[in-house]
C-alpha cells in the first residue's frame, strides 16, 4: 500500500520588512490571512514577519500574500482580498509587482469595458462577467442568468448608470414581480411605491452605491429613475429606457411574453434570475426557464450564464450553491452536471 508524500510546507518572508505594511497585510485580527486560508483550503501560521503555509494550494496562497503586500501601503480590506480571490480563482488577477493595476487582459475581446459611474474600479471579475457585460452594450435584450452572488444584478444596475451617464437614455426603469420566498406577507401598507419597496431593495443599494444617496433621490423625484411593479406594465411602450427585471425566476410565461413586448425604440431590457430559486406555485412554469427555451434561437438576444465560480460574495456563498447543487443532483439519483465549456450564448444583432 503507497502512502502518501506529505506536502511540504510553503514559506513567505516579507521583503523588505515594513510593520505597517505587515500589519494591513493580515487584516485586523488577522481577518485578511483567515480568508485567504479559507478560500484556498490552507493552513496559514505566521511567527513575527515568517508566514508558514501548508496544504495542496500553498505555492498559489504564497503567490497571493506576495502580491498583497506588494499593494500594502494602505489598508486592504477584506471585501478587496475576497474579491482578488475570485480573480485568483477565475485566471484574471493583474500583474501588482509594478505597484499599479493593470487591466487583467490585453486581448479587447476578454478585457472588461470601463463604465461610467462612481465607482472607479468596476469591472467584471470572471470570464462570465466580463461577457455579460459585453453582451448588455451590445445587444438591445440580455439575459443573465445563474446563483446567488455572482453579480447579475450590481452589474445590470452599473450599465444602467452607465447608459443614463452617456445620455444613451432618457430613464432607468426597475421592475421585478412581486412574489415572497416561500412567504405570505399579506397586505402592505403605504403607497404603490412602499408597497413594491422591499421587494427592489437589491437594486436600490447598487443605485446608491453607484450614483450616491441624494443624487439617486433626485433622480427618483424627477422621475429618471422609475419603479414600475410588473403587474402594471402591460400597455406600456418604454422607449429610450434602460429597463431591468430583476428575479425573473419568478415571472409566469405571461408575464415574461408581456414584459419582452414592452421593449420600444432606444431602450435595453436585462433580465436577471437564478432558475434554482423559484418562488411560484408548483403547477406555475417559470417565465425564465421558458424563455431560455424559447428565444435561444432569436437574433439580437444574449444569454449569460453563471456558475459557483463567478461568486463575489463571502467564499463559502460558492461553496454553499456547489452543496446544494449536489443535493439536488444526488436525490435525483443522477451525478452532477460538469461546468459548460460554453456557458455563455452570443447571438449578436446582424
Amino acid at each position: 500500500m503507497k502512502t502518501k508524500t506529505p506536502v511540504q510546507p510553503h514559506y513567505f518572508i516579507p521583503e523588505p520588512l515594513d510593520n505597517t505594511r505587515l500589519a494591513n497585510l493580515c487584516g485586523p485580527l488577522d481577518e485578511n490571512l483567515r480568508q485567504i486560508a479559507a478560500a484556498l483550503d490552507v493552513t496559514i501560521f505566521r511567527r513575527g514577519e515568517k508566514f508558514i503555509v501548508s496544504g495542496s494550494n500553498a505555492e498559489r496562497a504564497v503567490q497571493i500574500l506576495e502580491q498583497f503586500y506588494a499593494v500594502a501601503g494602505k489598508t486592504v480590506p477584506v471585501e478587496e482580498v475576497q474579491l482578488a480571490l475570485v480573480e485568483q480563482r477565475a485566471g484574471l488577477a493583474p500583474d501588482d509587482e509594478g505597484g499599479e493595476e493593470e487591466p487583467p487582459f490585453n486581448d479587447p475581446e476578454i478585457s472588461s469595458p470601463v463604465l461610467k459611474t462612481r465607482r472607479s474600479d468596476l469591472r467584471g471579475r470572471t470570464p462570465h462577467q466580463i461577457r455579460y457585460l459585453r453582451n448588455i452594450l451590445e445587444h438591445d435584450i440580455s439575459f443573465g442568468i445563474g446563483p446567488a452572488g455572482t453579480g447579475k444584478t450590481y452589474l445590470a444596475v452599473a450599465c444602467a448608470v452607465d447608459a443614463l451617464e452617456r445620455d444613451a437614455v432618457k430613464r432607468i426603469i426597475l421592475t421585478r414581480p412581486a412574489v415572497e420566498a416561500g412567504e405570505r406577507l399579506g397586505f402592505l401598507p403605504g403607497d404603490l411605491a412602499q408597497k413594491v419597496d422591499p421587494y427592489l431593495r437589491p437594486l436600490y443599494d447598487a443605485l446608491y452605491d453607484l450614483l450616491g444617496f441624494d443624487r439617486t433621490q433626485k433622480l427618483f423625484e424627477k422621475q429618471v429613475i422609475e419603479i414600475a411593479p410588473l403587474a402594471y406594465m402591460r400597455g406600456r411602450t418604454l422607449n429610450h429606457a434602460f429597463v431591468i427585471l430583476d428575479e425573473a425566476q419568478n415571472t409566469t410565461v405571461e408575464q415574461m411574453k408581456m414584459f419582452l413586448t414592452r421593449i420600444g425604440f432606444g431602450s435595453k431590457a436585462v433580465i436577471t434570475g437564478d432558475v434554482t430559486q423559484v418562488d411560484l406555485q408548483k403547477h406555475q412554469k417559470s417565465g425564465l426557464v421558458d424563455a431560455t427555451q424559447v428565444l435561444r434561437e432569436v437574433r439580437g438576444i444574449a444569454f449569460s450564464h453563471f456558475t459557483s465560480a463567478d461568486v463575489v460574495r463571502h467564499p463559502l456563498v460558492a461553496r454553499i450553491v456547489d452543496a446544494y447543487e449536489t443535493a439536488q443532483h444526488a436525490e435525483a439519483g443522477v451525478a452532477p452536471l460538469l461546468k459548460p465549456v460554453k456557458a455563455v450564448r452570443n447571438v449578436r444583432k446582424k
